[in-house]
């Protein structure tokens, strides 16, 4: 997980009465909690650690691209590094599937000092050696914008909740920079990666992807990578005659998987 300073964000009026309204993170650890949030999983990297990532198709897999990067070395990890574990919980998950292949947006740089560019394009597409179809493990599809003051929620994997998935059913889009989303979403280490989720008539889609964390005027937010035009060049880079388009699932709505709604 970066963490920023953040001169740049020191415009967002950050109100205390919105920020009290979200809510709080959630541990899911049984099947009925986690029900419809199967797709998100942990990735685990080269084991010395792991980031949060999301099925968008069934064989690919959206994170963030600074995860396939060592911190220590700035080398990059190999693909057969890796391995995503499809709604890991308290010691298995629902699929476990090897990595054959991992794209990072055409603009990321690892080693790059600008905060905005460098976050904007935080965005890597994993490709499983086989894809994960079973009932119960379903890819989101992907929407667009956000606006400011928009409700959304997260599903991650962080360092002190690294065995089970947390959800927290309900921050906001504090500010929208340069392609850039500062968020009230409630982040850590391993949260990188983390799909950013908006609920429209019970159907939850990926709007972003948790990049970073940072502080304005002493106030913890997470930073995430905005999709509209990112995610289309990635997946020129990777090859759009690989990826999939997910339809959303309205069934959504009856799983565990819900949203507090506007």
């Amino acid at each position: 997980m970066l963490r920023k300073s953040l001169a740049f964000y020191a415009a967002i009026m950050l109100s205390t009465a919105a920020l009290a309204q979200d809510g709080g993170l959630r541990r899911m650890d049984t099947g009925d909690q986690t029900r419809g949030w199967e797709g998100v999983g942990r990735i685990e990297i080269a084991g010395r650690g792991f980031c949060t990532g999301a099925l968008i198709a069934p064989d690919l897999v959206l994170t963030a691209a600074h995860c396939l990067f060592d911190k220590a070395t700035g080398r990059r990890f190999s693909a057969d590094q890796m391995e995503f574990r499809a709604g890991w919980r308290n010691g298995r998950a629902e699929a476990y599937r090897r990595i054959r292949r991992a794209v990072t947006h055409p603009e990321f740089e690892h080693d790059q000092r600008a905060v905005t560019a460098r976050v904007r394009h935080d965005l890597a597409l994993l490709q499983l050696y086989h894809p994960v179809r079973n009932t119960t493990v379903h890819p989101f599809a992907t929407a667009g914008r956000l606006r400011a003051g928009e409700r959304v929620g997260v599903v991650s994997y962080a360092r002190d909740r690294a065995e089970a998935p947390s959800f927290q059913e309900m921050c906001r889009v504090l500010s929208r920079q340069q392609g850039v989303y500062v968020m009230s979403c409630s982040v850590d280490f391993g949260s990188s990666g983390a799909p950013v989720f908006r609920v429209t008539d019970g159907v939850a889609e990926i709007v972003s992807v948790v990049t970073a964390k940072a502080e304005v005027d002493g106030q913890p937010v997470s930073l995430g990578a905005g999709l509209d035009g990112p995610l289309e060049q990635l997946r020129a880079a990777f090859g759009v005659d690989t990826v999939l388009q997910v339809t959303p699932q309205a069934a959504r709505q009856s799983t565990g998987a819900k949203f507090v709604r506007p």
